[in-house]
């Protein structure tokens, strides 16, 4: 150093320049985020920082269940939105220090230590591909010590996704898995089929965990869940897996768009935030605009999409023709207000171990359980009721409006209604082309 240096002298203008125009602000974020990630090249780690500026990046976590579907959604997902899929095998596939330790602990058969593990994730995570375009971790983290310790690190999602299913159709799921060798993708003889017969010629069994093996992992995994959900519960959606996977993925993907809307600081945000928090409902003006900015995106025009539960009534559903989004395909699904009283106000939700529960179809398995059942009040019959009040006064509006829609019965089992549809949706592709 040269002491003979003269002392660097900072014009106080400087300070009111700095301060009109937020960059204290902005050099704090970058340090933050900095010291956070440790990347590797921390200069362009700030340039992609810089560059990005306010918009922040997807980082979601996809827990749930053995069998649950993680895998499949997680692909979908990551498909959709263009982010770097994360999981505890390709965490393992990165040729450095850190990787070959954990390795030599697997080649042991011995498990890879908490700290190590941690690190081994936030070093991942810390690249530019995940800075820059955003991340999905897939099944992780699976305790509450982990996600304490990934907090603790810095590894903070913005989303947290949790699916959710009966342990007896888990069970089912697991059993008839195939996969394809080319692609990894993963299949099943009931629940997910592909329809490319190539696909299908070169498909392989998947080696299957015993029943006893996936019960273990089951009770594991309800001895978690409910940390779990405490841990991440400011950001945390529970969806529940029993359904076809598209329907899983699209509210994976798209039920919280009024959500991810408010959260944004935009003007649509700040101004439809209020109704969100009060439990309002959000003005239709609103709801069109935002709607109709996120169908004119490119997956949507390229891809297709699905509105489910809008349009609600007849003005609604004409405000979205004016806007030129018009459906190729409309279906009502339809049952007694008897049925839906009964699927509604009769669930509840166990808050030690996350399982739902009916109690009709699926009741509490114990005495013990069954006194610590908690039931939601907007599952109350009163509420239900005023909507069911609400959805027949706009009902016939609508099917006058969509002629051509098709009717399906919802009052059956949740496979035999997806078949429906889907033999009703191939039918009217075939007859389109």
């Amino acid at each position: 150093m040269d002491e003979t240096a003269k002392p660097l002298r900072i014009p106080p203008e400087m300070a009111i320049y700095a301060e009109k125009h937020d960059i204290f602000d902005l050099v704090q974020t970058l340090v933050t985020n900095l010291m956070v990630d440790k990347p590797e090249d921390p200069i362009q780690y700030l340039i992609v920082l810089l560059k990005r500026g306010s918009v922040e990046v997807p980082r979601v976590m996809l827990l749930g269940p053995p069998a649950s579907g993680k895998r499949t959604v997680a692909r979908k997902l990551c498909e959709h939105t263009q982010v770097i899929h994360i999981t505890d095998s390709n965490i393992l596939k990165e040729d450095t220090d850190l990787t070959k330790k954990a390795l030599q602990y697997k080649a042991k058969q011995q498990d890879i230590p908490g700290d190590l593990w941690i690190k081994l994730i936030q070093q991942r995570l810390s690249k530019i591909d995940c800075v820059r375009r955003g991340w999905v971790l897939e099944g992780i983290p699976q305790t509450r010590e982990e996600a304490l310790s990934l907090q603790e690190a810095g590894v903070a999602p913005n989303h947290v996704v949790l699916l959710e299913a009966p342990d007896a159709v888990l069970i089912e799921r697991s059993q008839g898995k195939r996969i394809d060798p080319v692609t990894g993708d993963v299949y099943h003889v009931t629940f997910i089929w592909p329809e490319d017969k190539e696909v299908v010629q070169r498909l392989e069994h998947q080696k299957a965990v015993s029943e006893e093996q996936l019960v273990a992992q089951l009770m594991q995994h309800h001895r978690e869940v409910h940390a779990l959900r405490k841990t991440y519960r400011n950001c945390l959606k529970g969806i529940d897996a029993d359904q076809p996977h598209v329907d899983v993925f699209d509210q994976v993907c798209c039920g919280e768009l009024l959500e991810a809307v408010s959260a944004d600081a935009t003007n649509m945000g700040e101004l439809i935030k209020p109704y969100l928090e009060s439990g309002q409902q959000v003005p239709d003006s609103m709801v069109l605009q935002i709607l109709t900015e996120r169908l004119s995106r490119l997956d949507c025009t390229t891809r297709g999409w699905v509105l489910h539960g809008f349009p609600r009534d007849l003005e609604q559903a004409e405000k979205l023709q004016e806007s030129n989004f018009i459906p190729s395909r409309v279906f009502f699904l339809e049952m007694t207000d008897d049925v839906a009283i009964e699927r509604v106000t009769l669930r509840s939700i166990d808050p030690v171990t996350g399982e739902r529960y009916h109690s009709l179809y699926k009741p509490a398995p114990s005495p013990e359980v069954q006194t610590r059942l908690q039931f939601n009040p907007k599952d109350s019959e009163a509420q239900l009721l005023q909507q069911l009040k609400e959805y027949w006064a706009n009902a016939s509006s609508l099917q006058d409006l969509y002629p051509e829609a098709v009717h399906i019965n919802a009052d059956q089992d949740p496979h035999t209604v997806f078949e429906s549809l889907e033999s009703r949706l191939v039918g009217r592709l075939q007859n389109d082309s």
